[in-house]
């Protein structure tokens, strides 16, 4: 059987002298890039400097909308209508649209980020709302969202193109949510632990949960954080983990 899954990794974070992440170096590691629009990070400049930089490494670019947060950094839980997650998601994929075709590329996907995330992984009514943005941005854009969450069923009502997303730094809870941040087990800091964690997943479509039990995901893209201590050695290790258990990295375009 042949294997394949995308690498993609949460950047252009920075905001205007106020530096984040490693871009870079994370760019030369992932297949899709996930860019602030300006919600909860990443302002125009930098908008426009990292898609350029995407271009330049051969990495796919998405558009990672989120609340209007910037002092949380988009991980604080708001109390926002359907149609203002639709509006604002719209908003954002239209800003960082521009900066892509100014640049000659086009965007790809667009992943919610942090709090929005989280919220409408549970809540069909939001999640119905971010799919409908993405759909209506036309372009064929694909939505990526939590695998096992209420973004598959989301996407599927709407016939929407679909990737189901998993973490490799982050651990899971048994009913297939992400662990709280601020909880033990949140984080996978082992980048080898990290790696086999990700083979298993795509291999046999399960993850161990924190109480030890074996949660089924099968996803397409897994996602790396760029502002992590370890975010560049993460990348490297797992890329380099994945090509030799015979797994391809492609972007989600070539295989959703």
């Amino acid at each position: 059987m042949a294997y394949k899954v995308d690498l993609n990794g949460d950047l252009g974070e920075s905001f205007g002298a106020w530096k984040m992440g490693q871009d870079t170096d994370v760019l030369t590691f992932v297949s899709s890039a996930n860019v602030a629009c300006g919600f909860h990070a990443g302002d125009p400049l930098v908008m426009q400097k990292t898609v350029r930089e995407a271009i330049k490494a051969g990495v796919a670019i998405g558009a990672h909308t989120a609340y209007p947060d910037l002092k949380g950094f988009g991980r604080r839980n708001m109390i926002c209508s359907p149609d203002e997650l639709y509006t604002d998601t719209l908003y954002q994929i239209g800003a960082l649209r521009a900066f892509c075709e100014a640049a000659g590329t086009k965007l790809q996907h667009v992943k919610p980020h942090g709090a929005m995330y989280n919220s409408a992984a549970k809540k069909i009514e939001e999640a119905m709302a971010l799919a409908q943005a993405v759909k209506d941005a036309g372009g064929n854009l694909i939505l990526m969202g939590l695998a096992g969450s209420k973004f598959d069923e989301a996407a599927e009502k709407l016939g929407l193109p679909y990737a189901a997303e998993a973490f490799a730094d982050r651990g899971y809870m048994n009913d297939g949510t992400l662990v709280p941040r601020k909880m033990e087990g949140a984080f996978v800091h082992d980048v080898e632990v990290a790696a086999q964690r990700v083979i298993r997943m795509i291999k046999e479509g399960v993850v161990e949960a924190i109480d030890g039990s074996i949660v089924p995901l099968k996803p397409q893209s897994i996602c790396l954080h760029g502002d992590s201590p370890s975010a560049v050695q993460m990348a490297q290790t797992l890329r380099k983990r994945l090509i030799e258990a015979g797994i391809e990295i492609e972007p989600l375009s070539k295989i959703i």
